[in-house]
């Protein structure tokens, strides 16, 4: 039987697009322990929180990786059209994740790995989707959950909760499971990997045994899982003011030339990279 074994240090911003706007609104992100039998399948606990009395809504735009969130939110006002106080189950989100804070609210969730719901036997939501939590995931009472977790102040007790409910839950990973978490590192780390074909290869399996692999277990198939990697490589880049000639970065992430990028870039982010860049220069 494989073993897990994380080999990754990814930031915890990764994917949050326009971090600095972000945290300057709301209280973001604080990781806590995993319990080792759910490592293979969850990836971090996450946190936020915000008080917008009295002011206008924020918009937080997220490039999400392909995974399934499980959070337990609270806030004066529903969101994704259910009333709070519930636990909700995120489906893999096609574009970029998109939430207006209004009010005030807080999450507590914890973020599967890509096939990690599935893998723990979980019923894979919908893409893009947010719904109750009932009956998703057998042996996961979200109506003992819930209380459970808003009885504690602490983001770190809150997670806590969340990890003693879902670590009896876990179960033996599968050797293929425990490969495509090896693979899907590589995919997030190397920026290299622009093409199926070369993961293929590296999985040392077919490129439709690959597709087949993804739909199984992620949901959504390699091609997008990389195009998703490697965006989230240029936002970041972005973000972090590296950069200075966007046709330099589209070639330098695999794009065959820069209108590529930019149409494919806008289509999930929402805007031009040259607007986004602008955005990251003017610090707004």
């Amino acid at each position: 039987m494989s073993s897990w074994r994380n080999t990754t240090a990814e930031p915890t911003t990764r994917g949050l697009l326009r971090p600095g706007e972000t945290a300057r609104v709301a209280g973001l992100r604080r990781d806590a322990p995993v319990a080792p039998p759910l490592e293979p399948f969850v990836e971090r606990y996450w946190s936020v929180s915000w008080d917008l009395t009295g002011r206008p809504p924020y918009r937080s735009e997220v490039l999400s990786h392909p995974s399934v969130n499980l959070s337990v939110e609270t806030g004066t006002d529903p969101r994704f059209g259910v009333d709070l106080p519930a636990v909700l189950l995120h489906g893999v989100v096609p574009r970029r994740f998109v939430v207006d804070l209004t009010g005030t609210g807080r999450a507590t969730a914890a973020k599967f790995r890509p096939g990690g719901w599935v893998a723990m036997g979980g019923r894979p939501p919908a893409r893009g989707t947010a719904v109750p939590l009932a009956g998703q995931l057998p042996g996961l009472d979200a109506a003992a959950l819930l209380p459970a977790v808003l009885a504690e102040e602490d983001d770190d007790a809150r997670a806590a909760v969340l990890d003693a409910a879902l670590t009896p839950l876990a179960p033996e990973p599968s050797p293929a499971y425990l490969d495509l978490g090896a693979l899907l590192e590589r995919m997030a780390a190397d920026r290299d990997l622009v093409r199926v074909d070369q993961v293929a290869a590296l999985a040392g399996t077919s490129t439709r045994s690959l597709q087949r692999l993804f739909a199984g277990y992620v949901g959504v198939n390699p091609k997008a899982v990389l195009a998703r990697y490697r965006l989230q490589d240029a936002a970041a880049a972005i973000d972090g003011g590296e950069v200075t000639d966007l046709a330099g970065l589209a070639a330098s992430l695999g794009w065959f030339d820069q209108s590529h990028f930019s149409r494919e870039f806008r289509s999930v982010v929402g805007v031009t990279p040259s607007a986004y860049l602008a955005r990251a220069r003017a610090g707004t």
